[in-house]
């Protein structure tokens, strides 16, 4: 799958769609209540959701998502933590969404993170960080099917949207 996402305009017509990404409220960001804190950052900043879903992550799911880190002292404590309570995983949809959200998620360890930053202002671990997010297209489009279906994924239109993306031009 690549990391460009199609919307169906026509019979036979496709024009590429804002980029997606994966965000993962992590099971210390449900734990301690941060649900509704962080969407409403993404929501905010003009983020489109495309889908959402609370679940709990399987183990095997975990290491699959890990992947990249498997072999790495701290891959067994990253896969046993995302398995460990249930996480709330979603798709956002923006043109620039991945750098966007990265930017606002903040350095990876809360002591780190810049105030401003959903980790900067809500985490001091380093071994829990509240939210995961795609770190490339590429990585997005490896990891929002392992949590989300094809038609899981909603396509729709903001009717602010002229006024969050338009140009002045």
């Amino acid at each position: 799958m690549s990391g460009i996402f199609y919307r169906q305009t026509g019979a036979y017509a496709r024009e590429p769609m804002a980029e997606r990404t994966l965000i993962i409220i992590k099971p210390d960001g449900v734990q301690r209540h941060m649900m509704g804190e962080i969407i409403s950052r993404f929501e905010r900043k003009g983020f489109k959701l495309a889908a959402a879903k609370f679940l709990q992550v399987s183990e095997a799911t975990a290491r699959r998502h890990y992947a990249v880190h498997e072999g790495k002292p701290f891959f067994e404590g990253v896969v046993k933590y995302l398995a460990s309570s249930p996480v709330l995983a979603m798709v956002w949809e923006a043109d620039g969404v991945i750098d966007m959200a990265r930017k606002m998620m903040g350095a990876t360890f809360g002591y780190n993170a810049e105030p401003g930053t959903i980790r900067g202002d809500f985490s001091c671990s380093r071994g829990y960080n509240l939210i995961h997010g795609s770190d490339s297209p590429e990585s997005a489009a490896y990891e929002i099917p392992l949590y989300f279906a094809d038609e899981e994924l909603v396509n729709y239109g903001l009717v602010d949207a002229d006024w969050l993306y338009g140009k002045n031009d």
